[in-house]
């Protein structure tokens, strides 16, 4: 029944999305409620953003970001042609016709013009339009979500987008500052944070920086406002509260009854063998004597009989530019490192891993020490990057004199390695060497080992605005050797929406929708 049920809804949300169109509207059904709580709309809503934390599948979010590659054809393959990149829907006009039922079922029960549910609908206009306009480009928006009164909706540029979710979100920190003052308490359904307006409020003003980092190409241009806005922020902590340590994280928190941890016991056999951790991520860590080193990732067997497990050189990433064939046969000769089976595959609730971040303390750091290296604001970058490192380790359960388990991929374990931040922080490679070209890199190298399996596209999309680090690419990546850099459109779109389509391709990309073209944000 619940495969059936969720079929259902996948079809129904394709039809949805296809065209930014209400389909609903077209035929009604009888049995469908006509009303609905905003608090349980809420909980759905809240569902969605951890969706594309995506360890399984090919080409999931953090194996696309090089954080992990398969060396096995039958889960996937490390080829960008085959992935998500293409041949999708716009995956949330559905999502946010939930926000704005969520808004209207608000106000049907009494509440006011400013209420928990319109801030945060606010937020949740700001977050999703953000995500698909940094996969797809222009996208549209000022016509969309208006049911069967818009079937072929324009597309709004790229600019004009985040001139509406830079407004979306201070209004949404506004109203929560209202709410707050007022003492409001009809808040429910949040899944996260507890109900906790002032929690919520961190988050947005938190995502916010992240949004405004991530334009760092368009910092200035006057009608955005990137540096002002940025500065804002942080010189008004009073106004714009942020997250100020990991118990603020926005994340997700799997159980072993309604949501098993990806990866589990339940799945082990079928994966735990065929995901190598990529090298992408392993040079980093290994090269800096990185303690996440044993978190993420098993000694490669192979290189045990030179190295014990407790040396950085016996662990070794596979690079995701590796033709499969070669990728399985060395992975099965035991030459790469796997995922660690002990933490992430031990247990149906995920109580030996961590939770999955959305946005969290760690990225905010990072954002705040490289706007402070860009000269946006003033303040200590070396302080927030080192606190985001701290902040990092804090949150995969490194402490200082404490210790790491490490096992192989079927769960045996070899012994512990102990832990030293202070000796880690104190080497001259992770001590932060000024706001300078060196110093941005620094940043930037250490946001990407934080964003280790969390934080959904943000990894990759930091790496896109900024090159750091070097993605690896070769015959197994496709795309004639090259990561994409953009999503393409849906193919429904073609046909559904054609006129306003072929405009936006031709506008953006002279007329070619293919995975290379430069969105307006990266010019």
């Amino acid at each position: 029944m619940k495969s059936c049920i969720k079929f259902l809804f996948i079809i129904t949300a394709m039809l949805v999305s296809a065209s930014c169109q209400d389909y609903n509207q077209l035929v009604k059904n009888p049995n469908l409620p006509t009303k609905a709580s905003p608090s349980l709309i809420l909980t759905g809503i809240i569902n969605t953003m951890n969706n594309e934390n995506a360890w399984n599948g090919i080409q999931g979010s953090m194996s696309a970001q090089q954080f992990w590659i398969s060396s096995y054809t039958y889960y996937g393959t490390n080829n960008y042609d085959q992935s998500p990149f293409q041949n999708i829907n716009f995956n949330y006009y559905s999502t946010l016709e939930n926000v704005q039922r969520m808004e209207i079922e608000a106000k049907n029960s009494g509440a006011g013009d400013v209420n928990p549910y319109s801030a945060l609908g606010k937020f949740f206009r700001a977050f999703y339009f953000n995500l698909m306009s940094q996969k797809f480009g222009d996208i549209p928006m000022s016509q969309a979500l208006q049911g069967s009164a818009t079937t072929a909706p324009v597309y709004d540029t790229q600019k004009s987008i985040y001139v509406q979710v830079l407004k979306w979100l201070d209004n949404s920190n506004a109203d929560f500052n209202t709410l707050i003052a007022s003492n409001d308490q009809t808040l429910s359904g949040s899944i996260f944070l507890g109900n906790d307006l002032k929690a919520w409020q961190k988050v947005v003003n938190t995502f916010t920086l992240r949004v405004l980092i991530g334009l760092s190409k368009k910092s200035g241009d006057a009608d955005l406002n990137v540096k002002q806005a940025f500065a804002n922020i942080l010189n008004n902590p009073a106004k714009y509260p942020i997250l100020t340590g990991n118990a603020d994280n926005l994340q997700y928190v799997y159980n072993a009854q309604f949501n098993n941890y990806p990866k589990n016991p339940g799945n082990r056999g079928f994966t735990s063998g065929r995901e190598v951790v990529s090298a992408t991520y392993l040079n980093l860590t290994t090269s800096l004597n990185d303690p996440r080193t044993f978190i993420v990732a098993t000694p490669a067997p192979a290189l045990l009989a030179t190295y014990p497990y407790t040396d950085f050189r016996a662990y070794v990433g596979g690079s995701p530019g590796t033709d499969m064939s070669t990728l399985g046969t060395d992975s099965q000769a035991g030459k790469y490192s796997w995922v660690n089976a002990l933490r992430y595959y031990s247990t149906y609730d995920g109580s030996k891993a961590e939770p999955t971040i959305i946005i969290g303390y760690p990225e905010l750091c990072f954002n705040v020490a490289e706007g402070i290296n860009l000269g946006w604001v003033s303040g200590s970058s070396s302080t927030w990057y080192t606190n985001g490192i701290k902040a990092s380790m804090s949150f995969l359960g490194i402490t200082e004199g404490g210790t790491i388990t490490v096992g192989d991929n079927v769960l045996k374990v070899y012994g512990t390695v102990p832990t030293f931040i202070s000796t880690y922080l104190a080497q001259p490679s992770v001590q932060y060497q000024g706001d300078n070209a060196n110093g941005l890199n620094q940043i930037l190298t250490q946001k990407y080992i934080a964003f280790w399996q969390n934080s959904n596209w943000e990894a990759f999309f930091n790496q896109r605005r900024t090159g750091v680090p070097t993605f690896l690419t070769g015959p197994g990546t496709g795309n004639n050797g090259k990561v994409p850099v953009r999503w393409i459109y849906p193919i429904a779109e073609q046909s559904a929406n054609a006129s306003n389509y072929h405009a936006a391709v031709q506008s953006q990309y002279g007329g070619t929708d293919d995975l290379n073209g430069q969105m307006w944000i990266l010019q």
